[in-house]
């Protein structure tokens, strides 16, 4: 059963990709960047609740009033980085536009990639990270000025349950940079769907959202270590029996 219900759920995952990214295409001559955002955000609610009834994923939010009320504030938001599940929940539970931080090789992708570059999101070349660094920096800026939240995953890429690769500090140094402060996020979507797997394991993903972090006064190692030290905590309060080993 897991199995089909995995197959049904990527078989959904193509279809709807390929209509909802069709639409965000020809909307690009009418619409402004955020409004198809808010289509791709549709799409992201959709695959949550189609994941929880083919695969039995729930999850839960906690920490939500640790977001600060008024959503247009700037942030930078820096995540755990387990699985996929997260690129999908995070424009669904967070009340602001994202403007995530992603490898260029997305854009290549038929129908989503071409959508992805529509929205004005920071695509990177990871085998440059001068270049990297440059653009996110520049990109950064400009996207923090249209109101949007950086979205940044310090470690890089996905990591196994239980595992800490090096942090990154381009999501610290752009906070510096720009006087704005830091959002971080841990879950456990690693407990359930884990990396470069298919059939996904029914369960409940909690979603951590800590308090701020700011970074008036500090340098930044302070800024970094304060980052790791809340995130790598709280997913060994989320997920203690990975960290047993």
């Amino acid at each position: 059963m897991l199995w089909i219900g995995a197959f049904l759920f990527y078989l959904y995952g193509v279809i709807t990709v390929i209509v909802f990214a069709s639409a965000i295409l020809l909307l690009i001559p009418f619409t402004k960047s955020n409004t198809r955002y808010q289509v791709g955000v549709i799409w992201c609610k959709l695959a949550l609740w189609v994941l929880s009834k083919l695969c039995g994923v729930r999850y839960r939010v906690e920490g939500l009033e640790n977001i600060p009320n008024h959503a247009h504030t700037p942030l930078i938001v820096l995540g755990k980085h387990q699985s996929a599940w997260e690129t999908i929940a995070y424009p669904a539970i967070l009340p602001n536009e994202l403007c995530f931080v992603f490898k260029r090789e997305l854009l290549l992708l038929p129908f989503f990639g071409w959508a992805l570059g529509s929205l004005g999101m920071i695509h990177i070349n990871r085998g440059d990270r001068e270049k990297a660094r440059e653009a996110v920096a520049k990109q950064g800026k400009q996207c923090l000025a249209e109101g949007k939240w950086i979205t940044i995953f310090p470690e890089g890429t996905r990591t196994p349950r239980g595992s800490v690769k090096p942090y990154r500090r381009g999501g610290v140094r752009l906070a510096m940079s720009t006087a704005t402060n830091i959002l971080p996020i841990a879950q456990n979507s690693g407990l359930l769907w884990p990396r470069n797997t298919f059939v996904k394991l029914p369960g409940l993903i909690t979603v951590s959202i800590g308090p701020v972090i700011t970074v008036a006064g500090k340098t930044e190692d302070q800024i970094q270590l304060e980052v790791e030290s809340w995130i790598e905590g709280e997913m060994r309060r989320l997920d203690p029996t990975a960290y047993e080993r």
